[in-house]
């Protein structure tokens, strides 16, 4: 790539040129293809957080054998009988303060599910209600948490558990029969603890100031450009 002197100016050559072309088209390309997936995707959050609205609002559905993406937050309801010796306690960050989850199996004429009963404090690991009767349960279905939470994974042998994996958690509990791909959120009930309703609904959509970001960079790129094109040509001229 060669500059020639003219002048006391610096002129560039046809291969600088080009290869400024070519760099400034495809960072211009690569922006405007960056912002336009960004506006695809927040079409497609705003799609979700709408689905995900209507389900919660929605009159509960008895709780399927099997769920999918769609299912997921979908209001659900089953009644069974608790078997609460094979409860998981499984570690939580709620609104109030840290604490276990109490995944209970209810086992219905169909099949087992899980139940996140709901919140307790450290306190209250082993001090909490456990209804004997038959029970209604109504709560948000979420899927299945396989592998543990940030940065640590659950141990089945030590019993400590820091996501809601069901298959994991019925298989060191020795159940059979258990939906596995979902376990139910119960919604706030009449006792103290354990906690229910806590379930936090919370979808980030920040995909407009990234698809704007991505604009911004495109246009910048072609106001560099311009701006060394006019250069060029200024100094072409004299």
């Amino acid at each position: 790539m060669t500059i020639h002197e003219t002048g006391g100016r610096s002129k560039r050559s046809p291969a600088f040129l080009t290869g400024l072309a070519l760099i400034a088209f495809l960072l211009f390309s690569a922006f405007c293809a960056l912002g336009a997936w960004q506006i695809h995707r927040l079409a497609w959050k705003r799609d979700l957080i709408a689905r995900v609205d209507a389900r919660i609002h929605a009159a509960p559905v008895p709780a399927p054998l099997r769920a999918t993406q769609e299912d997921e937050y979908r209001r659900v309801t089953l009644t069974g009988r608790f078997l609460h010796d094979k409860s998981a306690l499984v570690q939580a960050v709620t609104v109030r303060g840290p604490g276990f989850w109490v995944l209970t199996p209810l086992v219905s004429d169909k099949a087992i599910t899980l139940i996140n009963r709901g919140f307790v404090p450290p306190g209250r690991k082993t001090r909490y209600d456990r209804p004997q009767d038959e029970v209604r349960v109504t709560g948000l279905l979420r899927l299945t948490e396989p592998g543990g939470g940030f940065l640590r994974n659950n141990d089945p042998a030590g019993d400590r558990w820091y996501s809601r994996d069901v298959a994991v958690i019925a298989q060191a509990r020795g159940l059979t029969g258990v939906r596995a791909d979902y376990f139910v959120d119960a919604q706030a009930g009449p006792a103290a603890y354990p906690v229910g309703g806590l379930t936090i609904i919370a979808f980030p959509n920040n995909h407009l100031q990234y698809a704007i970001t991505w604009f911004i960079l495109a246009a910048m790129t072609v106001g560099a450009y311009s701006l060394v094109m006019r250069q060029t040509w200024k100094d072409c001229g004299e």
